[in-house]
């Protein structure tokens, strides 16, 4: 598994982190919306937790793989 994260190139992460991580732009990113929704305590429908998941991933991979390459090195 870790061998395959190591094959992903930093910049497609970075890329998929500031287009569907960040998308839709306007008028807030979507991601920042679901993080006030789950702190505010108000992320209780289904649609509302897999759109979180679906523009978290990105994030959470460069997270992982920052650190990956971090321990790497």
């Amino acid at each position: 598994m870790m061998e395959f994260l190591d094959r992903i190139p930093l910049g497609i992460v970075l890329l998929a982190c500031l287009t569907l991580g960040l998308a839709p732009f306007m008028p807030e990113p979507h991601i920042w919306e679901k993080l006030k929704m789950l702190a505010a305590g108000t992320l209780h429908r289904p649609v509302d937790i897999f759109d979180f998941f679906f523009h978290a991933w990105p994030w959470l991979l460069l997270m992982v793989k920052l650190a990956r390459m971090a321990m790497t090195r």
